[in-house]
This record gives C-alpha cells, structure tokens and sequence, in this order.
C-alpha cells in the first residue's frame, strides 16, 4: 500500500527519536531514581503525614476549580459564539491571557487584588471573607490558570453545531430546556469532559502563582509543587523524587484518560 505522505518511515524515527529525548528519557529518569531508594523508603517518604496533606489539598482546589471552570467556562465559550458584541474580540484576547502571562506575575497579581486593601479583597473583608493566604486563594489561582483550557475546548465544538439543529428542536415543540439537554449536552458533554481533564491536570501542577497567595503553611496550605520545591531546598533529593513519581503517574493516567475521552468522542461523531 503506498503512503500518502512521502518519507513516512523517516517521519516516524523523527518523531520517536524527538519525544524519546524530550519526553520518555528525562521523565523515565524519576522512576529509576526512585528505585534506587528502596520500595519501603519510597512510601514512607511519598505516603507521610505531610505528603498526604498536600495531596489532599491540591487535589481538592485542583477539582474545585476544574468544577468551577467546567460552568463558568462554558458560559464564557457560549458568549464568544453565539453572541457578537463590539467588546466580544477583548473577551477572547483575556481568555488566553494565564496562557501568555507567566505564572509568577499571575500570583503577584492575585495577591495584590484579593488582599484585603486590594480592589476585590476591600469588598470581600466586608463580607468576612479572606481571599489570600488560606485554601481559598489557592482555588482562585488554580481556577485562573485552568480557565482557557475548558473554554477552547468546548468553543471549538460549539463552533461546529450547526444551529439549525435546535431550531428544529423548537419548532417541534422543545423548550429551551429540552433542547440543550437533548440537541447541545449530548454533543458539549466530550468537550466539557476533556476541558475539566486537562484544567484538573493543568492545576495540579501549578506553583508559580499558588506561592504567592496561599501562605505556603505545612499541613495547610502546602501544595504538592510547592512541597517538591521545599524538599529539593532541604537537599532531601530522595523525598522529592517520590512524591515526583506519584505526581507523573497521576499525571500520566489523567492524560490517558483525556485522549480516551477525546477518542470516544470522535467515534460518537462519526
């Protein structure tokens, strides 16, 4: 059978070669270096009281701010498409701004804003409300980094529905109700899906802005990223490269879980 695109075998060991040393290689080095710490010393150090507690943390912001951005960036993602307003091309520029901005800047900026003197935080304290330096900040930042990934995800889809769809549902007599949760939730629900994924997996491993609004306090506000970070400081090489590994393999499964998605929802389509 001939190939439709010249050089395929070329194209092939390019490609393996490029990801075995810009991927496999240097991530393979994490389990290998575990490994040589014992498989008792790599629990005890990947599963202690304090590791937990990090884990716990990050994996209730990182869902609480996937969720948030699953209804809040669905709506967003409509608006850009369905409706067209002189402001809407400013919309869209500050939806990609957490990807352009560096995380750093991100965090500095959350700070300011959400103390208790800042523009928000002012408002807030009224309320009795802290937003910097507990759990709170920490959602806030992850819900800022992981905005863009549900909201592209779910913009390219609506982009390709075809209204017409639901104009007929509601000339049959469908509510607007009826006709999102039988026309537009069954072709949404892969791109929401594969948005919460990646927004899940994105603020997992976040740390340049979680540093500066979370007060960075063990047992409470420590993130897992942050927690590497201290260990690595402490010359604690052993620690960090366990709880690095659990992190890669969290990773790793949420990965293959969003291209699982992703594959059932092109077979859908079809």
């Amino acid at each position: 059978m001939k190939r439709t695109l010249p050089g395929f075998r070329l194209a092939i060991g390019y490609t393996l070669a490029y990801l075995a040393v810009l991927v496999v290689i240097p991530l393979s080095m994490l389990p290998l270096k575990s490994a040589g710490i014992g498989w008792w010393s790599f629990w005890a150090q990947a599963l202690s009281p304090r590791v937990m507690a990090a884990y716990r943390l990050s994996f209730a912001t990182s869902l609480i701010g996937a969720l948030i951005n699953v209804v809040f960036g669905t709506i967003v993602a409509w608006t850009l498409v369905r409706y067209r307003l002189p402001f809407i091309s400013v919309i869209d520029a500050l939806v990609d701004l957490p990807f352009a901005l560096p995380t750093s800047v991100a965090g500095i900026t959350l700070a300011t804003v959400y103390a208790e003197n800042g523009w928000i935080g002012k408002w807030l304290s009224l309320l009795g409300i802290k937003a910097v330096f507990n759990r709170l900040a920490i959602v806030i930042a992850l819900t800022f980094v992981g905005l863009p990934f549900v909201v592209r995800t779910v913009q390219a889809v609506l982009e390709d529905l075809e209204t017409e769809l639901e104009e007929a549902a509601a000339t049959l007599g469908a509510s607007r109700i009826q006709v999102f949760a039988r026309v537009l939730a069954p072709a949404l629900l892969p791109a929401i899906l594969t948005g919460f994924a990646l927004a899940f997996a994105r603020a997992l491993g976040e740390y340049g802005s979680v540093v500066f609004v979370s007060g960075n306090l063990p047992m409470k506000t420590e993130v897992v990223p942050l927690l590497i970070m201290a260990k690595l400081e402490q010359f604690d090489y052993a620690g960090a490269t366990a709880i690095a590994t659990v992190m890669l393999m969290i990773s790793f499964v949420l990965i293959l879980g969003i291209n699982l998605v992703q594959r059932w929802a092109a077979q859908r389509m079809a």
